[in-house]
């Protein structure tokens, strides 16, 4: 992944999610943002509590940075367990998902992100795990093998997955609780890095926070980069203060300019109203014209700008929208000359 948009992509390194982990909320009562979902799992987790149960299984589904792991945390320390965190990717047989099974305790969380990539192996032995709290270890091989079944502690599975269309309908079935996550508004990511900025011991003004806000792209992992952004400006090149000024002479330092698009968005964008007319125009000689890889373009540039109306996806291929050529200045295309006027 290039560089050049690391800034505004929704996804995270080992070494930002330790940087996360200092801001995260420990309370549901402290989340902000997802209302529905927050109460809904207020309501499973203080039932379970007051039952003296485990909670039911969790999935929680949504594009990526928008808090499911921040959620499991908080699952985690509201029923009294130890959170344990793994991914699909990483388990790549039985014996893996069964190391970890085995180390849990009576209430532990286990957090299982990208669970739609779990192997398919794996995933029969998660099934009797979710169900009957249990997994059968084999012993032995071939004709001679012998299947012992291993009893475990309650505890409580949350799994996250940017694309629940892919999970196995058996694997659904076996979540309790299921909750979609949004993307955020301005008020909400700003009432987060006013919070964010205060365990940060940066001097953060209202102005600045709402600017950060509005070029998040209605994601907190986005908000809190940006946020970290401004004040390394502020430290560096300005006073201290992360006032407006220092706001948006950091962003534009960073290129993420007012509806939160950066370098390459625009790339993708000028390519389209500039070299194609608008377009329409395939995904491979659109990659080809901005430098990317066709997957880059497909799954980190585009979403984003379909969702804000800069772009749509048609049979013959990419077309710009009247707000693309508005966005970047330039004049719309006469009638007939593309898909839109």
């Amino acid at each position: 992944m290039s560089a050049d948009f690391d800034v505004v992509d929704p996804g995270a390194s080992e070494s930002e999610r330790a940087a996360e982990a200092a801001l995260r909320p420990s309370q549901l009562s402290e989340f902000v943002g997802q209302r529905t979902v927050r109460e809904q799992l207020s309501l499973v987790l203080q039932a379970a509590v007051g039952r003296g149960r485990t909670p039911d299984h969790v999935l929680l589904s949504g594009p990526p940075g928008l808090g499911k792991t921040t959620l499991s945390m908080i699952i985690a320390h509201e029923v009294g367990g130890a959170l344990r965190l793994t991914s699909g990717p990483a388990i790549q047989n039985p014996g893996d998902l069964a190391a970890v099974l085995s180390s849990l305790q009576e209430s532990d969380v286990l957090f299982i992100d990208e669970i739609h990539r779990l192997a398919r192996t794996a995933e029969e032995m998660l099934y009797l795990a979710m169900e009957d709290f249990r997994v059968d270890v084999m012993v032995g091989k071939g004709p001679g093998a012998t299947s012992i079944p291993l009893p475990l502690p309650p505890f409580t599975v949350v799994g996250a997955t940017t694309r629940a269309g892919l999970l196995p309908a058996p694997l659904r079935d076996r979540f309790g609780f299921t909750g979609h996550l949004e993307y955020y508004s301005d008020g909400e990511l700003a009432t987060i890095v006013t919070r964010n900025a205060v365990k940060l011991g940066a001097d953060l003004d209202s102005e600045a926070a709402e600017e950060i806000a509005s070029r998040s792209r209605g994601t907190p992992r986005i908000a809190n980069r940006l946020l970290r952004r401004v004040q390394d400006w502020a430290q560096v090149r300005g006073t201290g203060l992360l006032d407006l000024r220092a706001a948006r002479a950091a962003l534009d330092v960073f290129e993420v300019d007012g509806r939160g698009l950066d370098r390459l968005d625009r790339a993708v964008l000028d390519a389209v109203c500039r070299r194609f007319g608008g377009g329409p125009v395939g995904l491979a000689t659109l990659a080809v014209a901005v430098g990317e890889e066709p997957e880059t373009v497909e799954t980190v540039v585009e979403p984003y700008l379909v969702r804000e109306g800069f772009l749509v996806r048609t049979p013959r291929g990419r077309a710009a929208t009247p707000l693309a050529f508005e966005h970047l200045n330039l004049p719309a295309p006469a009638s007939g000359d593309t898909l839109f006027t």
